[in-house]
């Protein structure tokens, strides 16, 4: 098994450079089968490794091969090798599934492009970079393809580099993610010192985790502080999250890759694969918890005013990855990678749905001039259909047994908290709201487009159509892998990440917000006695809470189209603040961006120009002065060196003539 892992990352690594080497000099056929190949073939032996996973006892699930010396320096050696376990087959399965169905989609959406080459050639470096993060067994290589993701927003994000808008968000991607990235290399080198204090030099993640005890809990909370800051930036969490929404200004389909199977969900896999750092650091376990329900509320607070039908989809994102780092954040983490999976289908559907519609609408983005859709462009219709009906997390769907076993490890985990839960379910109700507001807005009522556009609807072709109805029927299916005991299921994927993220924690829960640590297990006992009922009251809470937004949904943008114009002329202040986005972007533009500007051109002036440079011409002007005193007695005239010759042999003479008498 160990001899194939490295066959997963290799294949897009081979599509990239046969594709990055053509110089536009092949067909586009030969570069999608070349770029689409190169996924099917990962996935294939992502999907052996996995056949072969269920064959093993639990205990055996785990394979590493170090191909060779990387980096040897002292005390330091870092070999290049890879690992396949449960957590990192469940990703390498999400980034190449998922990714092989975005390459497809895009060979239709990308057709006429005229970068359709270097479109696939980067498409397939983005995946061999988040391979390379997800399959290194060491914290060095997970930083070159944590890194090389963000090379890769980059290049993606500003794809169409022509347009001011796309290449300022590329540059926006990549800068903010670079602050987030000081953090977790920051992480990288006090873990590394300080495991190398107790004499262990290591990286590896198999030889950090049997030492970890050797941290102290500050430590290890100063450690996983840093870590959580690289995930705050890759995994777009506050106060870090605003070069996702920008990101919109790439093609469709990166948007999807980027958002659902990937770059964003690096983060919340890190958290899990370091589980036994987190764990020993409930700070910051609460920290991540805190920050991740804070961020679902949030973005999900500005959803429900952008008309953009891509930026209502980014705020989505960056909402359901709040909801990942509240279960990673409450101990949770396999509830953590459960939903980053069931959301990489849900989601994904949605970009590459959003993507449907605007290849119906002449590339139109604006749901205000969209409408009436659903019988002209049914396939798209359905498919989104059921990706709203998932991430709203009704039951039966994907999005509702991952959702719904998040909430309720953040009320009954030991590091849960009934606040977070609310804020959780709260989040829940907006996010059933704004997506149906969005399905409304683009498939119900009367078409709104103008005559031009109306009369070139069309459904997509089926290269298109084909991954939507695939992801479609995932969203539906993918959830069945985690069905909770209270409904009859085993959990099974919580079970079969168990070797890598140890057991589930214990369900308690508590009805008083003050609770002591100490009466956590004799209420969970007591809730345990009684069959479950907690959580069963907790689960229909949610699902009557998501019920409830859309309906509400249907009441402003169905049943009476004029309730919204009302309502924000009533809080027309109040819309025009969630509207503008809280302002944040403008904040960070004034504080950050220009006050940097301004603090820097200050320091140019004060230190470059006045000390540096100063003193470096008033050093050139001193010696530029004296010269010319020095040039006054050059003169060239004889007799003035002759008369110089005397006055100096008189003053020689006089000194002669004084120094007995003095």
């Amino acid at each position: 098994m160990a001899d194939y892992i490295w066959l997963i990352p290799f294949f897009p690594a081979v599509g990239f450079l046969i594709n990055g080497l053509s110089c536009n000099k092949t067909s586009k056929t030969f570069v999608s089968w070349v770029a689409c190949g190169a996924l099917f073939f990962s996935f294939l032996v992502s999907a052996a490794i996995f056949v072969n996973f269920l064959q093993l006892p639990a205990e055996g699930r785990i394979f590493e091969k170090d191909v060779f010396d990387w980096i040897v320096s002292g005390e330091l050696a870092v070999r290049m090798g890879f690992k396949i376990d449960a957590l990192s087959v469940i990703m390498c399965l999400v980034v190449t599934g998922v990714g092989f169905l975005i390459h497809v989609y895009s060979v239709g959406y990308m057709h006429d492009d005229p970068g359709f080459t270097r479109y696939f050639t980067y498409l397939n470096l983005f995946v061999f970079m988040m391979l390379l993060l997800v399959t290194g067994n060491n914290l060095l290589l997970m930083f070159v393809g944590w890194e090389g993701v963000g090379l890769c927003s980059y290049l993606l994000i500003g794809f169409w580099y022509e347009k001011d808008s796309a290449s300022n968000a590329g540059k926006k991607a990549f800068i903010v993610n670079r602050i987030g990235d000081f953090g977790f290399l920051l992480g990288i080198f006090l873990l590394f010192v300080s495991l190398g204090t107790q004499g262990v030099w290591t990286l590896k993640f198999s030889e950090i985790q049997p030492n970890a005890h050797l941290l102290s809990v500050p430590l290890a909370t100063a450690i996983t502080m840093l870590f959580f800051v690289g995930a705050v930036g890759k995994s777009a969490q506050i106060p870090l999250y605003v070069w996702l929404p920008d990101a919109m200004e790439g093609p469709t389909p990166v948007s999807s890759l980027i958002h659902a199977a990937t770059m964003v969900t690096a983060g919340v896999y890190m958290i899990a694969r370091l589980n036994f750092l987190y764990s020993m650091a409930p700070d910051t376990l609460f920290v991540v918890a805190l920050i991740g329900a804070l961020t679902a509320i949030f973005a999900a607070s500005i959803g429900f005013a952008q008309y953009d039908i891509k930026k209502v989809l980014a705020y989505s994102t960056i909402s359901q990855l709040g909801y990942m780092f509240v279960g990673v954040g409450v101990g949770a983490y396999a509830a953590g990678i459960f939903h980053l999976m069931t959301h990489a289908f849900f989601k994904g559907l949605l970009f590459l749905g959003a993507g449907s519609v605007m290849h119906a609408m002449s590339g139109e983005l604006d749901m205000r001039n969209m409408g009436g859709l659903r019988k002209k462009i049914p396939i798209t219709y359905w498919t989104f259909f059921i990706a709203c009906l998932a991430i709203a997390g009704i039951p039966g769907l994907s999005g509702f047994f991952s959702k719904d076993e998040i909430l309720w490890k953040a009320f009954s985990s030991p590091h849960g908290h009934p606040g977070i839960w609310l804020l959780g379910t709260v989040a829940a109700g907006m996010t059933a709201f704004y997506m149906f507001r969005l399905l409304f807005r683009t498939f119900f009522g009367e078409c709104r487009a103008s005559d031009e556009v109306k009369h070139h609807i069309h459904e997509s072709p089926k290269i298109m159509t084909v991954p939507l109805i695939i992801l479609a029927a995932l969203s539906i299916a993918g959830g069945y892998l985690g069905v909770p005991h209270i409904l009859g299921g085993g959990n099974r994927i919580e079970r079969f990440l168990e070797p890598v993220l140890g057991p589930p924690q214990h369900a308690v829960a508590t009805r008083d917000m003050s609770i002591t640590a100490s009466a956590w297990a004799s209420v969970g006992a007591e809730e345990a006695a009684g069959g479950g009922s907690l959580e069963l009251i907790l689960m229909a809470t949610s699902v009557l809470i998501g019920l409830f937004g859309i309906y509400l949904a249907y009441l402003f943008y169905v049943k009476n189209p004029e309730l919204p114009k009302r309502f924000t002329e009533r809080f027309r202040s109040l819309y025009r603040v969630v509207n503008h986005k809280y302002y944040v972007d403008e904040f960070y533009e004034a504080i950050f961006v220009r006050g940097l500007l301004k603090v820097g051109g200050g320091l140019m002036r004060v230190v470059d120009d006045g000390m540096i440079e100063g003193s470096v011409n008033g050093t050139g002007s001193l010696m530029k002065r004296m010269g010319g005193i020095i040039r006054l007695i050059e003169t060239g005239y004889v007799q003035a060196y002759a008369f110089g010759i005397i006055v100096g042999a008189i003053f020689v003479a006089g000194y002669l003539i004084m120094k007995p008498i003095m």
